[in-house]
């Protein structure tokens, strides 16, 4: 694990040495306090990565303590140490900003995997602000790209590390997630990006044109051509190709696309001569690859050379916390496009979109924000100007109350049986039971604690 500096603020004299001792053991560097005013006093004059705070202390109680470290310090990550019997108030100090919170007595072994996760995640948001900073100097301004969820942060962090290689890049993801911006990305990060990025859909044409349009093709090489005409693979020289809907290739196109791949070399349709470009090829599909080479219907060879660099985007569903930014962002947009007065969106249409699945993700997101923005008479988009705004739930369908409480019930009863399942699949240790569960280790014992379980 990295090294941090980090603060235990801990009235217990024991408590605090104990944790302490542990964590200098670990390599950090350890500053104590056993108060909250004494804890600001080090934060104003020295730089600490994460505090782990004590919520009951006499005097300034954790929260205070917590609201104030954040203004001295924005960065700084709060770990809230609190008894069995206050989870509601870790909770809210989760609200107010902590990044998470420990139960007491504390378990080292879980002081470390959090700090060894909180770490991972400091050096990443390190990396994204060089990486920001980098874009803003090479012209490419904040708000085409638009996220705030730690799944996009490691997307935009990949492509960030891997820009200035020549390695090849498959970008996987849903429609609509955002493919081509990050190929756009990954070239303007990247030493070619004074050379064009040339961008090709391998589904918007027929075999034939498609062939043509990558290696371009010698006149006369079929009907209606009347001139030579050079491809795409040529247009991009110096620069980067992007195969959108790279799913799609025939086999005829995927031989030529594997001997450019691996000998750079090509020649155009109805030619014999051997033609070179220097490109860096991106590639992006909405279809699983693997499975298609299983099939037989996409080479395995060409799949490895194309896949050197694989890069997931999650669909907009998994990452619910880039909704709310994305909808800012369309909003200005749109207003500023339409010349309409439009300067947000009120809480229950933002709920609505919140709830919302989005098959088509971020496209559809901007086709729905576009029309409410056209469709609106308020200066605040209601859930009337949202296409699905007047899907509300019928009284018939509404559970009664007594239905309801026995539905609760229920799921509680099947909650502890999966939990008592997974504990004894996994011959009694927590962390493997979470991790079949789907849950945290924290959860997982806050669980066992509510259904009096051993």
């Amino acid at each position: 694990m990295k090294s941090m500096r980090l603060m235990v603020v801990e009235d217990g004299k024991s408590q605090r040495k104990m944790l302490s001792d542990f964590l200098r053991a670990e390599g950090h560097h350890v500053f104590e306090a056993e108060n909250g005013p004494d804890a600001l006093a080090v934060l104003k004059e020295n730089y600490v990565d994460v505090m782990l705070l004590d919520y009951k202390m006499p005097g300034m109680n954790g929260m205070e303590v917590l609201e104030t470290a954040k203004e001295i310090t924005p960065e700084i990550d709060v770990i809230m140490m609190t008894a069995y019997g206050t989870v509601e108030t870790a909770v809210d100090a989760m609200k107010a900003g902590a990044a998470d919170y420990l139960t007491k007595p504390v378990d080292l072994d879980e002081v470390k995997i959090l700090l060894e996760r909180l770490g991972e995640r400091r050096l990443l948001m390190k990396e994204n602000r060089v990486l920001r900073e980098e874009l803003r100097s090479r012209g490419v301004t904040a708000d085409k790209i638009i996220y705030r969820s730690a799944a996009m942060e490691e997307v935009i962090n990949m492509v960030g590390r891997v820009a200035a290689s020549r390695a090849a890049v498959l970008l996987q993801g849903e429609s609509g997630t955002g493919k081509e911006l990050l190929a756009r990305l990954l070239h303007t990060l990247s030493p070619r990006s004074e050379a064009p990025l040339v961008i090709v859909n391998c589904a918007a044409l027929p075999e034939t044109l498609l062939e043509s349009e990558l290696f371009g093709h010698e006149k006369g090489a079929f009907t209606g051509a009347t001139r030579s005409r050079i491809g795409r693979f040529e247009e991009a020289d110096g620069g980067s190709l992007f195969l959108d809907e790279i799913g799609e290739l025939s086999s005829t196109v995927q031989v030529k696309l594997l001997r450019f791949l691996q000998e750079h070399e090509f020649q155009r349709v109805g030619g014999n001569r051997t033609l070179s470009s220097d490109v860096r090829v991106i590639s992006a599909t909405n279809k699983d690859l693997a499975e298609k080479v299983k099939e037989g219907t996409f080479r395995d060879d060409l799949f490895y050379r194309l896949n050197v660099v694989p890069i997931t985007v999650p669909p907009l569903r998994e990452r619910k916390e880039d909704i709310v930014p994305l909808v800012d962002h369309f909003i200005g947009k749109f207003a500023t496009e339409n010349a309409k007065p439009v300067s947000g969106i009120d809480p229950q249409a933002r709920d609505l979109l919140l709830k919302y699945d989005f098959p088509g993700n971020v496209r559809e997101l901007e086709n729905i924000m576009e029309r409410a923005v056209v469709i609106t008479r308020s200066s605040l988009i209601g859930v009337d100007d949202l296409p699905f705004g007047g899907e509300q739930v019928d009284k018939k369908d509404a559970i009664p109350a007594g239905e309801a409480g026995r539905l609760r019930d229920e799921v509680e009863k099947l909650e502890m049986r999966m939990i008592l399942n997974a504990i004894n699949n996994s011959s009694n240790n927590q962390s493997r039971a979470a991790e079949n569960l789907g849950i945290s280790e924290r959860m997982l014992r806050y669980k066992l604690k509510k259904y009096k379980l051993k």
